[in-house]
């Protein structure tokens, strides 16, 4: 069992309890963090002459090494090491010598931990980041084809007033745009480095911890050192961000679902993204959709589970801050692998454009029109609301739209309607007279395709930037 702590102990630990308290089975994905924080941290020693500058390089070089030789298999992370801290270390002075044990001077576990999981997590605010660009360009795409798709807009998932397709995905566009907006909060919330903060205290070694901020490449060091060993807020709110982007894909998922059954059949899903039955020859079933659905239950319990951890934590460090790693790269992993495979799945399905126009016309959305046609000729809107209600009514009983009654049938109803009312309910007048913004008529569609454009290109040039 190798260990950085056993001087003041003159037993062994249990097996039992090694393993238990070990973490080396799942903060191993964080070797490369912690090569990176300890380069960061000899190169500030060196400078402040705490240890000489050949030693410096002799400890760089060291873990160069370790991690090369990690990578090709040649070394293999195993559980004989408390932590990857300890693995890094113990490596390194056997590779080293003197040099190595140096390393860890004026530092402690508490903010080397700290660090790095903020370098961990500082990587992958920008990858989900990444993805989610990827999932907004393809929404884009896919609008800019589709302004004069008309579908059924729904409320209480019943038919209300027609929309396009390209405003109905507008909806989803904005959705994933605020939370790309909260992953950029995130970045800056959480963009300071903690190391120097040592177990809770500081240290009386004279470091200099804007320099190694700068060398990390974070806006400057953390403020207080018991706050820096003790914080995961920023843990919490990314797993929040990762929960709402979560959330919209459930509810996209959801939709999904929806429109390939054989009721509605609005879309096709790519047989790349679909699976069969193992009795039932003739089922294509959206199981990628539906997993995505399903994921997201696991995502909010990574988020419930550190919120209810560090809940009673006195400060400054306690072991229970061990249990934010497990769930987090859990939630991670599982958010940014739906966002990819939802992209792929909607960049290749196939939207069944005819049968959504048939959708709208079927289900009176053109009843609203209806009712405002009979407003512009002088009816208060109150009895205009009841007319067409009972319109629809007598639609219903006859098996008819609105639009499929003559003009003398209309007018048993109200004397105020007139030929021109055929013009007034048609699909592209119920949609393209609707022109105000964020509405779906085609030229307010344009202007909103325009400023995702813009947005797209100021979010691609941030993402590059930090």
């Amino acid at each position: 069992m190798a260990q950085l702590w056993g001087g003041r102990f003159q037993g062994e630990i249990s097996e039992l309890a090694w393993k238990f308290n070990a973490s080396i089975y799942f903060d191993k994905r964080l070797i490369d963090a912690d090569a990176i924080g300890s380069k960061a941290h000899v190169t500030m020693l060196a400078k402040q002459g705490i240890i000489s500058n050949e030693e410096c390089e002799q400890i760089k070089n060291g873990l160069d090494e370790i991690l090369r030789d990690v990578r090709e298999g040649k070394l293999e992370i195993t559980d004989k090491y408390e932590d990857v801290h300890s693995f890094l270390e113990a490596n390194l002075i056997e590779r080293i010598g003197n040099a190595g044990k140096k390393m860890h001077t004026g530092r402690s576990r508490n903010d080397q931990v700290a660090l790095d999981m903020r370098l961990f997590v500082r990587e992958e605010v920008k990858n989900t980041a990444e993805a989610l660009y990827g999932m907004l360009d393809t929404l884009n795409t896919i609008m800019k084809d589709n302004i004069h798709t008309y579908m059924p807009g729904f409320t209480h998932l019943q038919k209300a007033q027609p929309v396009t397709l390209s405003h109905h995905l507008g909806a989803y566009f904005e959705m994933f745009y605020r939370d790309a907006q909260r992953l950029n909060d995130v970045f800056v919330r959480m963009n300071f480095c903690p190391l120097g903060a040592g177990a809770l205290a500081g240290t009386t070694y004279p470091l200099d911890r804007d320099y190694t901020a700068e060398l990390l490449q974070f806006y400057g060091p953390t403020n207080n050192s018991m706050d820096s060993v003790s914080d995961r807020d920023y843990l919490i709110e990314y797993l929040s961000a990762l929960s709402l982007i979560m959330m919209h894909l459930s509810r996209f998922s959801e939709e999904v679902i929806i429109w390939n059954s054989n009721e509605y059949n609005f879309v096709t899903i790519d047989d790349a993204y679909s699976t069969g039955s193992s009795i039932m020859p003739q089922k294509k079933n959206p199981d990628i959709a539906e997993l995505v659905r399903g994921k997201t239950g696991r995502v909010y319990g990574a988020l419930n589970s550190l919120l209810v951890t560090m809940k009673g934590i006195p400060l400054a460090y306690d072991k229970d801050m061990q249990e934010d790693k497990e769930v987090s790269f859990d939630a991670i992993d599982t958010t940014k692998n739906c966002i990819l495979l939802f992209t792929d799945m909607l960049k290749t399905m196939k939207f069944n454009k005819d049968q959504m126009e048939k959708s709208a016309i079927r289900g009176f959305t053109d009843a609203t029109d209806a009712a405002d046609y009979l407003v512009n000729a002088g009816v208060p809107f109150r009895d205009a609301h009841g007319i067409i209600g009972r319109i629809v009514l007598h639609c219903i009983d006859k098996g008819l739209g609105i639009s499929d009654l003559t003009i003398d049938e209309l007018k048993e109803f109200a004397p105020e309607f007139d030929n021109d009312i055929y013009d007034a309910i048609s699909l592209k007048t119920c949609v393209e007279k609707r022109l105000t913004v964020g509405a779906p008529g085609p030229e307010a569609m344009k202007k909103a395709i325009l400023r995702n454009d813009e947005r797209l290109d100021v979010f691609w040039t941030h993402l590059n930037d930090i």
